[in-house]
This record gives structure tokens, C-alpha cells and sequence, in this order.
């Protein structure tokens, strides 16, 4: 049975998670002292700073990075992620580590249809929108931060050029470490994990000029996996977050588009 095994401190707990992924046939899921949540949309129970999964009495948080991971190596099916904390590890803050994991699972089982568009879905949370359009699949993301170093940016791809998007990793401004400390937040947070960007710019060397677009586009790749399955659209991205990535989903779903682990609303 092809598996991997990944270890290290969670961004936000600060506690050491160790991580198995192994072949079982089956949806994509989580196992936490023995109990199941599987990776999709109707299990999400956060958003705030990291995707959260719940179902029964499983919980694991942080857990879009793996997605993107997943999703970059075509599994959408035939995975278990053992987990021995509720906060997946944050490693070097991208999703480069998890693809080496994801890699030695072999090949992936065949994908399941895609979802397919007959009109524009759109939502919005004050001033960021998120918008999936009939097409072929395409991602095009765009932030705008009052910060010299970042300001504006856009990263416009499809599936072929996600696994680019792999090393880009987490990031955050210094001025807000103490505010989210106080919050109980980034307890695990070091220069390892993620780059801080201080009032004159990154306090490490950026992988990329365009490192945290890149990012925000990974981190969308992973929430939109909880789909659970492709999605033929082209989806536009303004000032996303994991929680207007969700909404988009929900509003997939109201528009008649089926979704892995949940059913259609009336």
C-alpha cells in the first residue's frame, strides 16, 4: 500500500502534528482517534485564518494546503489523511512539502466528471467578490494590500500551471502578529513558516516576486477541492479569502450544481 508520512508544529496551535496519508478506497477524508470527516464543502465549521473540517466528533483545521496538494496530482478520491492533532502541520507555510508526501501515493484513480457551468454564479463580501463563469477551467486571482512590498498583484492560470504555485507560501504583516497572539492565533508561527512582511518588506527572502498572490491562488486551489471534483469555470477572485471561497461554493450548490457531501437546497 503506497503511503507518506509528514510531521511538524501547527501555525495556529503551536502543537506537533504527525500526519499519515495511505490508499483506501473512497472519498477524501480525515481520521482523528478513529472517527472520520470526509474533505468536503458540507464539513466546513471555520474559515477564520484556515479551513476547518468537522463531522461527528472528528475535527482537523488548516487543511487547505494538503488539498491544493491533492488536487495538484489529480486525487480527488482514495486517500486517507490520519492526523494525531486537530491542526494539520503548516511546514515551511507552502504546499511544496505535502506534494513530496502526495507524490509517493502513485497515481491517482480516475477523476469524477466535472462540474459544469450553465450560467455565472457570484458572490460577495464587502469588497472582495468571487465569480465562476461557464468555461474551461481557469483561475484568475488579484489582491491589493496597503503594504509597499505587496500592493497589487494577479496570478491567472489553469491546472497545468497549479503545481507551479506549490512553493508560494503563507504569509501575514508583522503589525498584526500581536492582535492575532491575543487572539490565540500564530502560537506555531516562526520565520520558517511563513513570511512576515515588516514595514519595509519581507523579513526573508520572497521565493517569488509575486509570492503572496501566488499564495492566495494556492490557498484557493485547496478550498475549492472540497468540491470534490473538478470545476469547469472560469473563476475570477478579488480580495478572496477561505471564507469567500466557501460562500462561492454554497452559491454553486443553491445554483443547482452538486457538490460532494451535500444536497441540493430548494
Amino acid at each position: 500500500m503506497s503511503a507518506a508520512s509528514v510531521e511538524g508544529v501547527g501555525l495556529h496551535s503551536g502543537q506537533t502534528c504527525r500526519v499519515h496519508l495511505h490508499r483506501e478506497d473512497g472519498p477524501l477524508r480525515f481520521r482523528r482517534g478513529g472517527q472520520e470527516v470526509a474533505a468536503s464543502v458540507g464539513n466546513v465549521v471555520s474559515t477564520d485564518r484556515a479551513v476547518t473540517l468537522a463531522s461527528g466528533g472528528a475535527r482537523v483545521g488548516l487543511v487547505e494546503h494538503l488539498l491544493a496538494a491533492l488536487r495538484m496530482r489529480g486525487f480527488f478520491s482514495g486517500v486517507v489523511v490520519e492526523a494525531s492533532a486537530e491542526e494539520l502541520p503548516i511546514l515551511d507555510g507552502s504546499a511544496e512539502p505535502w506534494l513530496a508526501a502526495v507524490d509517493a501515493l502513485g497515481a491517482p484513480p480516475p477523476a469524477p466528471p466535472p462540474l459544469a457551468l450553465t450560467a455565472p454564479v457570484e458572490v460577495a463580501k464587502g469588497a472582495s467578490v468571487a465569480r465562476a463563469e461557464p468555461g474551461e477551467e481557469v483561475l484568475d486571482v488579484a489582491i491589493d494590500f496597503d503594504h509597499p512590498a505587496i500592493g497589487a498583484q494577479r496570478w491567472v492560470g489553469g491546472p497545468a500551471d497549479y503545481a507551479g504555485l506549490a512553493p508560494a507560501r503563507t504569509f501575514g504583516l508583522l503589525s498584526e502578529a500581536e492582535a492575532l497572539l491575543a487572539r490565540g492565533l500564530v502560537r506555531g508561527a516562526t520565520l520558517e513558516h511563513a513570511i512576515v512582511f515588516g514595514d519595509d518588506g519581507p523579513l526573508r527572502p520572497l521565493r517569488f516576486a509575486d509570492e503572496p498572490v501566488r499564495h492566495k491562488a494556492l490557498d484557493a486551489i485547496g478550498d475549492l477541492a472540497l468540491l470534490g471534483r473538478p470545476l469547469h469555470a472560469h473563476v475570477t477572485l478579488r480580495r478572496g479569502s477561505h471564507g469567500l471561497h466557501h460562500a462561492l461554493m454554497l452559491a454553486l450548490l443553491n445554483a443547482g450544481v452538486p457538490a460532494a457531501g451535500l444536497e441540493e437546497r430548494p
